[in-house]
């Protein structure tokens, strides 16, 4: 049981509630944001680094998802847990009372540093309380709670946006953190083994580092700063160095963040490559989906939320469907079927910019949400197949962490795609009037205020610059779609699947 017992005065319907929440309070936050970002950019300004909103959140989900875990071995699942939230909720608060766009940024940090405590001791805490038995059972009660989030999440936000202030997309955390710690707190008792396990702290030191600087180099490239200039080829010559450094680090690690003996089985290779393109495809669609709804389509919030909910419709149907599929078809089959809604949904989103209207929208997140269903259900299947019981959870784990590491790199990759092409359009077009030439220009069209201050062809140039750039991260989606079924087409059958 790893940190300690749960004794027999735990109420386990009580604390399975609480982590439930929990989990709801750190997977609503994703789709609740996208859904706002339009009007916290109108209000706060800082287009430009719309894409640090997102990445700065995923990161520190993904560096310190493992470090959480062996705390909970050495410390207790409710300490960790607790801890977790508390830091989750601070940074709430913060982004709530953000004054300017730099400050959401790193009050997201603080949310994100939460937020890695959060899924893996939620799980660790179910895996503790019930027998084998009865975790399948209850592990399907926390799936659940990744597709209610889902779809509640695009529709609170729309919901706030209208009847509220764009405050109170963090605020509303708050009561639902509380509920979740007081429930743990109180009802979840464990006789804790101190441990004494190591931490790779280096290993994630090293990974924080290369992966912040290749976001940088994706977010500012080409904008802020020239693809040759000093600073982009010096951060390039710090991600590979620490790329070099991290695989010597995790080698001579005794407990390392990530193993590298998993990564020489090729369908695990294979699958969390495609993972992490996927975690691209993923993010691009749930950041910047509701801010071409809004702007470019001109719809409410509320059918912006709801353009992205269709993903979230898509996905648990999908995933169901895999469930039931996947030992008849065997796992190549079920993942070529992911594939295909794939390819439907990113070709739908690059003909966005022909047929602009939100049901189009909302087909086209609809199969993305089937092609993840499909496909994540697969990987995470075949994966715990292909390893014995002692690696199950490391080669689990690994999954994830490609999932999540692809999100961040992709949105910062989306981001700057982005930035990129708005300002060359606004170099080639916006000359032709007498506005700003600077990418933050797009704040003004967000304001309604503002907006109102401009001229129906000053709009127009500023709505078609929005258009152009988003359709240009739509082209960019479509990419990591391709890149993804090229490497779902390249799954090795698994020795369980050979007949298939």
């Amino acid at each position: 049981m790893g940190g300690g017992v749960i004794v027999r005065q735990t109420k386990r319907p009580f604390v399975l509630a609480a982590v439930m929440l929990g989990m709801f309070m750190a997977a609503v936050e994703a789709t609740i944001v996208s859904t706002a970002m339009p009007s916290i950019v109108a209000d706060l300004g800082g287009f430009s680094l719309f894409s640090w909103i997102f990445s700065t959140y995923l990161l520190m989900q993904v560096v310190t998802i493992p470090i959480y875990g062996k705390l909970s071995d050495m410390f207790g699942r409710k300490l960790v847990f607790t801890f977790g939230v508390s830091v989750f909720l601070i940074g709430s608060i913060m982004c709530g009372f953000a004054p300017s766009i730099e400050w959401l940024i790193a009050s997201r940090v603080i949310q994100g540093l939460g937020a890695g405590a959060v899924q893996p001791i939620a799980t660790t805490i179910v895996g503790d309380m019930y027998t084998k038995e009865e975790r399948a059972k209850i592990q399907g009660y926390l799936a659940s709670v990744w597709g209610i989030s889902a779809v509640l999440g695009p529709v609170l936000g729309g919901l706030i946006l209208q009847f509220a202030h764009w405050q109170w997309v963090f605020w509303i955390n708050i009561p639902v953190g509380i509920l979740a710690v007081a429930g743990v707190f109180v009802f979840l008792k464990e006789d804790v083994e101190k441990q004494s396990k190591p931490i790779d702290y280096g290993g994630t030191a090293i990974l924080l580092l290369g992966v912040t600087s290749l976001m940088l180099v994706f977010i500012q490239g080409g904008t802020v700063w020239p693809w040759t200039s000093t600073p982009i080829l010096s951060l390039l010559f710090l991600f590979a160095a620490s790329l070099m450094l991290f695989i010597w680090q995790e080698r001579r690690a005794e407990d390392p963040v990530m193993s590298l003996t998993i990564w020489k089985d090729k369908l695990i290779a294979t699958a969390n490559l495609a993972s992490l393109t996927l975690g691209a495809v993923l993010i691009g669609v749930s950041s910047y989906l509701p801010t071409y709804v809004q702007i470019v389509l001109g719809e409410s919030a509320m059918v912006a939320g709801f353009t992205l909910t269709m993903m979230s419709v898509g996905w648990p149907i999908s995933s169901t469907l895999a469930g039931r599929w996947l030992v008849p078809l065997g796992s190549r089959k079920t993942a070529m079927i992911g594939a295909a809604s794939l390819m439907i949904g990113a070709s739908m989103f690059v003909a966005l910019s022909y047929l602009q209207h939100p049901v189009w929208a909302g087909v086209a997140s609809f199969f993305i949400g089937g092609g993840m269903g499909f496909t994540t259900t697969t990987f995470i299947v075949s994966i715990q197949s292909q390893v014995s019981w002692r690696l199950r959870g490391v080669a689990t784990a690994s999954n994830m962490f490609m999932r999540l590491l692809g999100s961040a790199l992709g949105v910062a990759f989306l981001g700057g795609v982005l930035n990129n092409r708005l300002a060359t359009y606004m170099e080639e077009v916006g000359t032709a009037v007498d506005l700003p030439q600077t990418l933050d220009v797009a704040n003004l069209l967000l304001d309604p205020v503002q907006r109102n201050r401009f001229t129906s062809e000053e709009v127009d140039v500023l709505s078609g610059g929005i258009a152009f750039a988003l359709n240009s991260v739509y082209i960019g989606v479509f990419a990591m779609a391709l890149l993804s079924i090229f490497l779902i087409v390249s799954l090795p059958k698994s020795e369980t699947n050979e007949s298939n």
